[in-house]
Formats: C-alpha cells, sequence, structure tokens
C-alpha cells in the first residue's frame, strides 16, 4: 500500500471507525492521536501514521470490494447459527473475508450486498438511512388503492411501536407489486401487509441504491466494478 496522504476523517471511515462526520467530531473531541499527537481537523495521514482513538490504533483496510449475490428463499443471513439449515456462507467462497450490508431473512430472496470495509457494512445496516431499497411483492389477494395509500404514506405499527416513513409503490397488479423504502425496519414489508390485511407470498429484493440484482440467479454472486463501488461510497457519503 502507498504511503499517499490522505485526510484524517478519510482514513478512519477507510479504517472501518465511523463515518467521515462522525470522524471529524471524534477529532474535535480530542479522542484521535497522530504518532502520539493530538489530531488536529482537516490533517493528512498515511499508512506510515500510527493513528489511534481513545488510545486503540486504528488501521487501514485492504482495497474495499463488494459483491451482489442472489440470496435464494430459505438462506438464513448469519455467519454461524447451530440452527440453521444452510446460511448464505455456506453458498459463497470469496478471496477475502466480507460480510452482508444489511439483512434478508430467511423466507425472503434477492439481493444482498457483501463487503469487507466495516464502515459501508455499518453505514448500510445501521446508518441514518435515506438508501432506497426496491423489492418485488406477491401478496395473497388483490392489493387495493387503500391498501396503496396506507402504506405509501406511512403506517404505525403496533408491535414494533414505530410510524414507517413514506414509500413508493408501483406496478401493482393483482396481488403483485414493487415498493421503494428508504428504511429497514425488522421484517417491515411483510409487517406492513399484514397491517393492510395481507400475507407475503413471496418477497424478492431488487435494488439496493444503484445495484441490482439483474443478471443474478439464486445462489449466484458477482463483484461490483470499481465505478459501482465508487458510485456506491459516493451515494452512502452523502446521506452520512
Amino acid at each position: 500500500m502507498s504511503e499517499e496522504k490522505i485526510r484524517i476523517n478519510l482514513y478512519l471511515a477507510k479504517a472501518g471507525v465511523c463515518s467521515r462526520r462522525e470522524a471529524d467530531r471524534l477529532v474535535e473531541a480530542g479522542r484521535v492521536t497522530v504518532n502520539g499527537e493530538q489530531a488536529v481537523s482537516g490533517m493528512k495521514v498515511s499508512v506510515a501514521d500510527v493513528v489511534c482513538v481513545d488510545g486503540k490504533p486504528a488501521l487501514l483496510q485492504e482495497k474495499t470490494v463488494v459483491y451482489a449475490f442472489y440470496k435464494p428463499a430459505g438462506v438464513m443471513c448469519t455467519h454461524a447459527d447451530p440452527h440453521a439449515d444452510q446460511t448464505i456462507f455456506d453458498l459463497i467462497e470469496t478471496p477475502e473475508r466480507v460480510s452482508y450490508a444489511g439483512r434478508l431473512d430467511k423466507e425472503s430472496e434477492g439481493l444482498l450486498l457483501l463487503t469487507n470495509d466495516g464502515a459501508m457494512s455499518r453505514s448500510m445496516m445501521h446508518g441514518a438511512g435515506g438508501h432506497e431499497k426496491e423489492y418485488l411483492v406477491q401478496v395473497d389477494h388483490p392489493l387495493t388503492q387503500d391498501a396503496v395509500r396506507k402504506m405509501e404514506q406511512g403506517m404505525y405499527l403496533k408491535d414494533l411501536d414505530r410510524t414507517t416513513l413514506p414509500c413508493r409503490i408501483s406496478d401493482v397488479q393483482g396481488g403483485s407489486f414493487h415498493i421503494v423504502l428508504t428504511q429497514g425496519l425488522n421484517r417491515q414489508i411483510r409487517r406492513m401487509c399484514a397491517a393492510c390485511g395481507y400475507q407475503v407470498k413471496k418477497l424478492v429484493r431488487l435494488r439496493v441504491m444503484n445495484v441490482t440484482v439483474e443478471g443474478l440467479g439464486p445462489g449466484k454472486i458477482r463483484k461490483l466494478t470499481e465505478t459501482e463501488v465508487e458510485t456506491l461510497k459516493g451515494m452512502l457519503d452523502a446521506e452520512a
């Protein structure tokens, strides 16, 4: 890895510590040191420098890679679960150690992103959100305009004690429709449909931000291009 210098907030983001914005806050709070000296906002560092957060070294990761994987229905998103019949890591093998950036429940299928970039993974799973995720949904009977209106405007989910953010629904054909969410509550689409009197029969994630499942069949995986990865990073940085 070269010793090219980069801004301290980018270094911490690449090291998987936090987002750039949060890195700025850590520096301002005096929690970051470089070679034993307190870091200054905007300063530049390289891999030759010893960067620490709260006294713990922050090491740069290897080059960011992202994979698009079509998770089949019935497969669990987990690294290890003695009760799981099959996990995603039983189906894939990559040169890098990767983790999923956003889950799909066992019954659902479709696009799952995997990356070796801890900061990216945290941003997608636990960040403020706002990034779009598109799904194809099939329910047990035709979707009414009233159900579309309720889901699109946001609805209260009693079992989560949360109100969903507005979403977009399109391509309604009987009990089949597309839905675009900008949040990821636990089993959100299934809960929204149930609250409107529907049972989800099939749920497929088609897209996460700029990445689609197009060209992938169940159990198949592909590595994103550098352009796709940089676009994805830019979109996440804009939301941070």
